[in-house]
This record gives structure tokens, sequence and C-alpha cells, in this order.
């Protein structure tokens, strides 16, 4: 396995892949890692270099959105397959789909929590979703490449992506009939938000809401509540989704989530998906959605003033 980026994200995946049974991590490649590489592991700073001297079977992108599309599909140009994680891209129409999508793979860690493989497996249908996000994020979160919506994305894209998607795959398909979003801007530490909400109407009749801050103090969650077809109702919780269906005390830790992840990706790029991973082009649907929130939002200001 080759991993691409070793930032914050990128150390995580690091860390992991040292521990997973049956997996070589070859090269980290990064021109700027944030982190040292674990020890023995050669650190390129080009990850074109590191494609061709170490071919692997397996890439791991784990870089800002303006480099992961690119590095992706040329890993899968190259017959690897890949895992990306979010968001990848921030404009939908970066989704287009070619050929080399097909090696392409999303996962989100928290999808491995317990339960949702099966949940995702039974394909329910589900006709209103509430994603609610609480977090605390300090200024120096936002520097580098965060900075900036045009290479970080807002809220949505970097934080509660992961309970968005998970909604939108159990949500029918249609198109967004209405969405209303409030953009709260209080701190102005970058051009992301701090609160954004939203509630997104589809055609089909299913309801999406949503209430993301990453201002407050209260206790940590991102959790997702779920209403299916015939009244019943499902709890998808923990700090970031990792309980699951199951108990809170008992979930599993990132590096847990982290190396179910890595063996549910086929390695050759075929055979049968794991219920909790999904390909790339199914991402555009959430990128869709949050495009529609955003570009219709009102924004309040520090002064609490609409516009």
């Amino acid at each position: 396995m080759l991993l691409i980026g070793c930032g914050e994200v990128g150390a995580k995946h690091a860390d992991a892949l040292t521990c997973a049974d049956g997996l070589d991590l070859v090269a980290i490649a990064d021109p700027s890692p944030v982190v040292k590489p674990p020890p023995g592991v050669p650190l390129v700073s080009s990850w074109e270099t590191a494609m061709k001297e170490y071919a692997p079977d397996v890439v791991v992108v784990a870089t800002p959105p303006g480099s992961a599309l690119p590095a992706a599909r040329a890993a899968a140009r190259a017959s690897a397959a890949v895992l990306v994680e979010k968001p990848t891209a921030i404009a939908p129409a970066d989704l287009e789909p070619v050929e080399e999508d097909r090696r392409i793979f999303v996962a989100f860690q928290p999808h491995f929590a317990p339960g949702l493989a099966w949940l995702l497996s039974q394909c329910p249908t589900a006709r209103r979703a509430a994603v609610r996000l609480v977090c605390r994020r300090d200024r120096g979160y936002y520097r580098d490449w965060r900075t900036r919506y045009a290479t970080a994305g807002g809220i949505l894209h970097q934080q509660a992506i992961h309970g968005l998607a998970l909604a939108l795959r159990l949500m029918p398909q249609g198109p967004i009939r209405s969405s209303t979003a409030v953009v709260y801007r209080v701190r102005q530490w970058s051009e992301s938000e701090d609160r954004v909400t939203a509630t997104i109407v589809f055609e089909t009749g299913a309801v999406l809401t949503v209430d993301a801050r990453v201002d407050s103090d209260e206790p940590r969650c991102h959790d997702v509540a779920l209403q299916f077809d015939g009244g019943q109702e499902l709890y998808v919780r923990g700090r970031n989704l990792e309980a699951g269906l199951g108990r809170p005390h008992s979930a599993p830790d990132d590096r847990a989530l982290r190396l179910a992840m890595y063996r549910a990706l086929p390695a050759d790029g075929a055979g049968p998906l794991h219920p909790c991973l999904f390909p790339l082009s199914e991402l555009r649907r959430p990128l869709e959605v949050i495009d529609h929130a955003y570009r219709n939002a009102r924004t309040v200001h520090e002064a609490r003033t609409a516009s």
C-alpha cells in the first residue's frame, strides 16, 4: 500500500496501516509532511515518483480536495485499487464519471461502526433523516488549505459529510424540491462558517435536516436519526457516529474502524463491494445536496444580522 498525504488525516492512516495484518505500507508520498512517517517507512516528495517506484496494489489518498481527485485517478489508471476519504472534491461537476473511477472507492471510517454494514445491506428507505453535529474547532484548525472555502469547503463538506452521506445512502433517489439554510459566521477565522442549519426537501417527499456547529462547548457528538417507511426509527450515535447502532460505551476506536475499512477494500479493484464502501460516483449526490444548501442559504454575520 502507498499512502498519499502525511498531514493530520494521513498520520492517522499511517498509524493504522502499520498495524494492519496482511498489508505492507511501502511508502508515504508528501512534499511537506506535517508529521514524520513511521519508522522504516520511506517518505517520497512526489506521489507520481512513488507510484512508479513502488507500483502499489492499493493507494490511500489523504490529501485536500484540490489534489485528492487527480492523485486518486492517476493511481487508478496505474491499476491500483484506490481508497479516498472526505470530501475528495467540492464541486459536484468535478465528479463527472471517467473510466478510472471504477477502481476508486469512498470510505468514511464512521460508516464501519457496529450495525451499519447490516443496515446498508438491507437497503431500507428512510423518509426523514436528521443529522446533528456538535464540536469545537479552534483558530489553529483553520490554517493552510482549510482557510479558504474554495480549497476546503464548509462545515457540511469537512465535518458533517459523514452523517449526510450515510443519510442520503438510505433515502430514495430524486431531485431536490427546495432547501432552506442559514449559515452563521460569528468568529470569522476563515471563509468557513461556525454553524449551518438546513432543511432539504426532495421530490420524493423525503426530508433531510441538518444542524452542524463547530463553535460549541457542548459535549461533542455527530449522530443521525432515521425514520423509515412503516414508522420505524433508528439512531446512529457517537462523537463521530462510531457507536453506530450499538452502545456508546462499547464503540470501536478510530484505529479499529480504519482497519475494518482497509479489510473491506477489494485489493484487485473488483469483486463484491462491501456495504460500507461506495463508488466515487455516489459521492456526487452528497456534494449536490451540500452545494444546493449553500447556494440557497442566508448568512448571519457577527452582528447577528441576516443578509
